[in-house]
């Protein structure tokens, strides 16, 4: 029997080969999820909110259960108790606003001004951030800090059971920050009205994200080699194609390019649908991004243009993981394996929803081992 360090040097070495389009011995299979661990452990999903300690002890204990074949976790423990520092918009979690088996939820309006832009641009996005997000969001900063500082133990959690942790490493597209600050409507507006002030104020955050995203991984710790890179709503269906090169994706270039240059690797989390813009995606060399969709995009356009080019991250629908049966999305997942060859990740199409059947998420870990 191999050794959890044994397993974790061989799954860490499957992914890097997938990573350059390389042949493996098979292939790589990734679950993000949270809520549905906790669901699984006959846990509520306020247990997830209630510090990192407690959520990855839950989330740990649900996918050793899965059983020995899964290669790793899209994270340690759950964003959403997070998202009001990804999205600077308020969010309602469960245990507190929400019921305790309530989905945290996003709870969007307008609480940046137009001359918050005057401040950012001023000062700078670091000294505008933290008081924003305690005086105006009511967030505990230092408390949230704190719970963040137990984030390499989380990680190492999933490592002493020959896991890795995907993507120890998170960073958004900073258009996500305004967008949601402001609320979507008005920061569309805001791009019409004041597209020179927009620009320049996403450089000044863009500037100071990067240098504290480089930060990060040369302090990093975890073994996989990627950052997460979430344009929540950055999709191109979103914006017209002037509007998205000069806001969403110039930003995503410039990560990514930082990012390599550090020895790291890009996953470009596409919520949405991208179909439009895949092309854009052959810019970027093999090995340098992974390409992840969240079940939105349809995958066999993704295979066409960026298949043997980048790799690929998917799909398996969350409809079919909570509807299907576990035949049906066994020969769904191996129908994906064989169609999308090497460098090809087997994941859910974004988060594995709570109510997923067990039996389901064992058949998609089945269908990348072939047992």
């Amino acid at each position: 029997m191999k050794t959890p360090e044994e397993l974790l040097n061989e799954r860490l070495d499957r992914l890097k080969k997938t990573i350059r389009l390389e042949k493996t011995d098979r292939t790589p299979v990734v679950l993000m999820a949270d809520s549905f661990f906790a669901k699984e452990r006959g846990r509520k999903i306020a247990d997830l909110c209630k510090g990192i300690p407690m959520a990855s002890d839950i989330m740990v204990e649900s996918a050793v259960a899965l059983g020995g074949d899964l290669d790793g976790v899209n994270s340690a423990f759950p964003a959403g108790p997070l998202f009001p520092l990804i999205f600077m918009t308020k969010v309602k979690l469960p245990g507190r606003e929400l019921p305790d088996d309530a989905l945290w939820q996003l709870d969007e309006r307008e609480v940046m001004t137009r001359e918050d832009y005057d401040t950012i641009l001023a000062k700078g996005w670091n000294a505008f951030m933290p008081g924003y997000v305690m005086g105006r969001l009511g967030v505990d900063l230092p408390a949230l800090g704190a719970d963040l500082a137990h984030a390499g133990e989380a990680v190492q959690k999933f490592e002493a059971h020959g896991m890795y942790v995907y993507s120890e490493l998170v960073t958004i597209t900073v258009n996500e920050y305004l967008s949601g600050g402001r609320s979507m409507g008005k920061f569309m507006r805001d791009l019409f009205t004041m597209p020179d002030k927009i620009s320049e104020v996403l450089e000044v955050i863009q500037k100071e994200n990067l240098e504290q995203l480089r930060g990060m991984i040369r302090a990093s710790t975890g073994k996989s080699p990627v950052v997460f890179v979430s344009p929540a709503r950055g999709a191109s269906e979103f914006y017209s194609p002037k509007l998205w090169e000069r806001y969403v994706f110039k930003f995503i270039k410039e990560t990514v390019d930082m990012v390599n240059a550090e020895g790291y690797v890009c996953d470009i989390h596409a919520d949405g649908n991208w179909e439009r813009d895949l092309d854009c995606f052959r810019a970027f060399k093999p090995g340098s991004v992974i390409f992840e969709s969240d079940g939105v995009t349809d995958m066999a356009k993704i295979r066409e243009k960026l298949g043997g080019h980048i790799a690929i991250k998917g799909d398996v629908p969350a409809g079919m993981l909570v509807l299907g049966t576990p035949d049906q999305v066994y020969k769904y997942c191996t129908d994906m394996i064989k169609a999308n060859g090497p460098g090809f990740i087997l994941s859910c199409g974004c988060s594995c929803p709570p109510n997923a059947k067990v039996e389901n998420v064992k058949a998609m870990i089945s269908a990348a081992t072939g047992k």
